[in-house]
């Protein structure tokens, strides 16, 4: 199958994402050496759902089969066709933002605050956080380009809940 068959991701018109995954999986990303992406998971049709996904372990190699060595080479390449489509499509979180907002850190907070207590610290770093994920949930753009078969691209709607 192509980026165009029945099940591949050329079917793909639009994407749910939720305002909460989203602005979870930026914050991941930016406060820790892991990925965290939205995933969009096969058979693929019109209308997706994105789910958070933390990459790692899932990004190894797949185990193949000890049979494998007796496919005919005309059954590899059907199986490598649809594998094409079994694939999933990860969608990086800051390419779901407008604008991706500085990431408020501790160092900071305590500067601006430097005669406060260790907790009205703790309680303003709590408050400037909260607000920069305020600002990425309002900030979810409306379409993103994915990445299709072959390198080509194509851009398709996002539908925010929450």
């Amino acid at each position: 199958m192509t980026d165009a068959g029945p099940t591949g991701p050329g079917r793909i018109r639009s994407i749910a994402v939720h305002r909460e995954d989203v602005a979870t999986a930026l914050e991941a990303t930016l406060r820790s050496d892991r990925t965290v992406v939205l995933r969009v998971t096969p058979p693929f049709s019109g209308r997706m759902r994105a789910r958070l996904h933390s990459l790692g372990s899932d990004s190894s190699a797949k185990a193949t089969s000890d049979d494998a060595a007796d496919e005919s080479e005309a059954a590899k390449e059907s199986e490598a066709a649809n594998e094409a489509d079994r694939e999933p499509i990860h969608i990086d979180p800051r390419d779901l933002v407008d604008e991706v907002p500085p990431y408020p850190e501790v160092d900071d907070t305590a500067a601006e605050y430097p005669d406060a207590d260790v907790e009205t610290r703790r309680e303003r770093h709590g408050a400037a956080v909260e607000t920069w994920r305020e600002r990425v949930r309002r900030s979810v753009v409306a379409s993103v380009t994915i990445d299709g078969d072959g390198g080509a691209t194509r851009e398709i709607d996002v539908v925010v809940l929450g």
